[in-house]
Parts: structure tokens; C-alpha cells; sequence
């Protein structure tokens, strides 16, 4: 009995490997004839690898301009200014104390108690608002906004000139009655940039020259603390005007973006510290609203990629329709493979290589006009469209599982037919 087992196990030691070398032989003979099948039928399989060419495409299309419209809505509101921190009064300061601020309203030594303490801030500017009757000579008098600011408010707001300078540490230092107006003002007071430089208007009877005109990098539709027609003075001119030190609003600009939320809430700690306790503050940034407009643009693009998923699924019934007919037409073909020994394993194996064939070859071909068109705007255009070259690899690898999917029932019809009745068959 022992005999018989140890005699047994050699044996199957011994057959193991022809075992194996049987099924790479097969495995490779399939191959083969899924290929020259593929060759005779060139046409059929051409137009059935259409819907896969279609699917594939469009995945990388879709990737393309999903990405592509993240970058822009982000760059668009990077221009804003995605590391900025606003912090606005909010009220209900009172007297009392000694050592703090007697009320909540914020100075200019907040500011630079902010900058002490928070290396990472690299611009910051307090903002006072005023709404005064400007004079702009010969009777003409309109009311605007003018806002009291220094120099790196410029930086913080990312205010772009269209004609001019802006206003400067001089400036400011030296209670210089210079004024940058915006864009729109001009053109509506002086019928253009250029036309309102060094021009003179009064500020509560204050002479002060127009010494640039700016406009903002993005419009933000009224969101902000810029109007239409917006009026810029240098700080210790507002502070003259308004006979205070006192402001209600201090914009600050991080250095990075991801120090923005840590930063909010130690600006706010070190303001409280300041005043009196019951005094309220807000602090406000566009962080949320960044990582909100790539949640949505994310979301979009996944919509899209089903979209296109729905195409390859319907590629791939493509692929299942022509490989069943395909299957029926070659019936005695299949039993006399069997007849001549091939096994159920084989036969599934070239059919399913020909579902493969047709799936990775149009698959091959989509992603090629998938990536054809963004390298074609690039190369001849200013444009620069992202391309992700996983999406590639997604295109290709669903590809091959719709081959796998798809081709698996006529595979498996192939595999299970009668050689007797296959032999018959015309």
C-alpha cells in the first residue's frame, strides 16, 4: 500500500510539468488562432471594435476636460486670493478694563501684533471705508467709496494696474493726497485710463491726485469690499479724514494656502486677547469655497466617466452580438477541433482571446484619438490642456474587462457544444 502511494506520487511529480507545458501549448495555439482569425475577419471585427474605439475615447476626453474646467474654476478663484484671511469687527465692545482696548474696534497695532506673532503672514493691510461726496471739479459732485489702505493691499487683493502705480510705503509714511482709482471710474469720470492720470478730485475738500487706475484680476460679483467705482488713499490719509484710529476690517495674506485654516483661527485668538472679551470677531477665507468647487468639479467629472462607462457597456454587447453569431457560423469548425482533441478549456480560451482582440484593439485605438486631440491643442495653440495619464490606463484596463465580461457567454457557448452534433451541423 505504501508502495503503491510513494509510486503515485512520482507519477503525478512526472505529470505535472507536461501538465503544464499541455496548457501554455494551448494556451498559445488559442492565441493563435484567435489571431488569424481576427485576420480573416478583419472588417467584422473592425466595425465591432467601433463601440469600444467610441468608449474608450471618450473616457479620456472626459477625463481631459473634467480636469481641465477644475484648473480653471481653481485658478479663477485662486485670483481672488485663496490665501487671504479677512477680519472684520463684529461688535459689542464696551469700556472698561485696563491694559485692553476700551472698545472692539480694530488698529493698526492689531495688525502688527498679528505680523509679530504670525510669521507665516506675508501681506497685511487694514481697510477703512468711507463714503464721501467727491468733487471732481466744474459743479460735478457723485458719491463713491473710498477705502483707506497701504501698499501690499495690492498683493492681498491682487489688484492689476491698468495704467500708473499704486500706492507706496512713501505714500504712506508721508500722508501724500495720491489716489488710485479703479478701472470703471475712470472710464465713466475721465473716458479712460490714461485720461484720469494726474487728474485732481476732492475728498472732503482734500486735493488728492489720481496717481493709477487698477482693476481686479476676477470679477467678484459685488462680493467684496470693492465697488464698481472704488477710490484707494493711502491709510494715514483715511485715518486724518476720519479723526480715528479705529477700523472695522484687517485683511491679512498667508504665505501658502494650507496655513490659511490654522492661521484664521490663531488671528482671531491673538485679536480677543487685545480687547475685551465680549468683544466679536469674524474671520473669513476661501479655503471652503476651493475645496467645495473641486468636490463639484470631481463630481462632475464621475457623472461624466459613467457616461462613458455606459458606452463601453454598450461596445461591449457589440462585442457579445458578433461573437455569439460568430460562434453559430463556425459550429463545424468547433467540432472538428474537438474531434481532432481539443478540450472545452482551449475552445473558451480562442474565443474569448478573439472578444480580447477586438476589445483591446479598439480600446488601443480610442485612447490614441483620446490623446490626440488635448496634444493637438497644446502643440498648435496657447492652451494647456492637463493629461492624466492614469486615465490611459483606466481606458485600457476597462477595455480589456468589457473583452472579459462580454466574451465570456460565447466562450462558454463555444466550449460546451456537442462535437457529434457540431460535425453535423451545415
Amino acid at each position: 500500500m505504501a508502495t503503491e502511494t510513494i509510486a503515485g506520487s512520482i507519477r503525478n511529480r512526472l505529470e505535472f510539468p507536461r501538465s503544464a507545458a499541455r496548457q501554455n501549448t494551448s494556451s498559445r495555439e488559442a492565441f493563435a488562432l484567435a489571431i488569424d482569425s481576427f485576420r480573416t475577419n478583419r472588417v467584422r471585427f473592425a466595425l465591432t471594435a467601433l463601440g469600444m474605439v467610441i468608449g474608450t475615447a471618450s473616457v479620456i476626453l472626459v477625463v481631459t476636460i473634467g480636469l481641465t474646467g477644475k484648473q480653471f474654476i481653481l485658478e479663477e478663484i485662486q485670483k481672488i486670493g485663496t490665501n487671504e484671511i479677512e477680519l472684520e469687527y463684529g461688535g459689542n465692545g464696551s469700556a472698561g478694563l485696563d491694559g485692553v482696548n476700551i472698545n472692539g474696534y480694530l488698529t493698526r497695532e492689531d495688525e502688527e501684533a498679528v505680523d509679530a506673532l504670525l510669521p507665516e503672514v506675508q501681506y497685511s493691510s487694514p481697510v477703512v471705508e468711507m463714503h464721501d461726496r467727491i468733487n471732481f471739479g466744474g459743479g460735478v459732485v457723485k458719491e463713491n467709496l473710498v477705502l483707506g489702505v497701504e501698499p501690499q493691499y495690492q498683493q492681498i487683493r491682487n489688484l492689476l494696474l491698468a495704467s500708473g502705480r499704486f500706492i507706496d510705503e512713501t505714500d504712506d509714511n508721508e500722508h501724500m493726497k495720491c489716489a488710485v482709482v479703479s478701472e470703471t471710474f475712470a472710464k465713466m469720470r475721465f473716458g479712460s485710463s490714461d485720461e484720469a492720470l494726474h487728474r485732481e478730485i476732492q475728498i472732503r475738500d482734500i486735493p488728492f491726485t489720481i496717481v493709477g487706475v487698477f482693476r481686479q484680476s476676477i470679477s467678484d460679483f459685488g462680493e467684496s469690499e470693492i465697488a464698481t467705482e472704488t477710490i484707494l488713499v493711502p491709510y494715514s490719509m483715511s485715518r486724518y479724514m476720519t479723526g480715528s484710529e479705529e477700523v472695522k476690517q484687517i485683511y491679512f495674506s498667508m504665505r501658502s494656502m494650507g496655513e490659511v485654516p490654522a492661521a484664521t483661527e490663531q488671528i482671531k485668538q491673538i485679536v480677543h486677547a487685545r480687547h475685551r472679551p465680549n468683544a466679536v470677531y469674524k474671520t473669513q477665507n476661501l479655503t471652503e469655497i476651493l475645496s467645495l468647487a473641486a468636490t463639484i468639479s470631481d463630481i462632475v467629472t464621475a457623472v461624466l466617466l459613467l457616461v462613458s462607462g455606459v458606452t463601453l457597456a454598450v461596445g461591449g454587447v457589440g462585442i457579445m452580438n458578433i461573437m455569439l453569431a460568430t460562434v453559430r457560423s463556425r459550429t463545424r469548425e468547433i467540432g472538428i477541433r474537438k474531434a481532432l482533441g481539443a478540450t472545452r478549456r482551449e475552445i473558451r480560451l480562442q474565443f474569448l482571446y478573439e472578444a480580447l482582440l477586438i476589445s483591446i484593439s479598439g480600446g488601443t485605438v480610442g485612447i490614441i484619438i483620446g490623446l490626440a486631440l488635448p496634444l493637438s491643442i497644446r502643440l498648435f495653440t496657447a492652451v494647456s490642456l492637463p493629461i492624466n495619464l492614469w486615465s490611459v490606463v483606466v481606458a485600457l484596463f476597462s477595455a480589456a474587462l468589457v473583452g472579459i465580461i462580454f466574451g465570456t457567454v460565447p466562450a462558454s457557448r463555444a466550449a460546451l457544444m456537442d462535437p457529434v452534433e457540431s460535425l453535423k451541423y451545415e
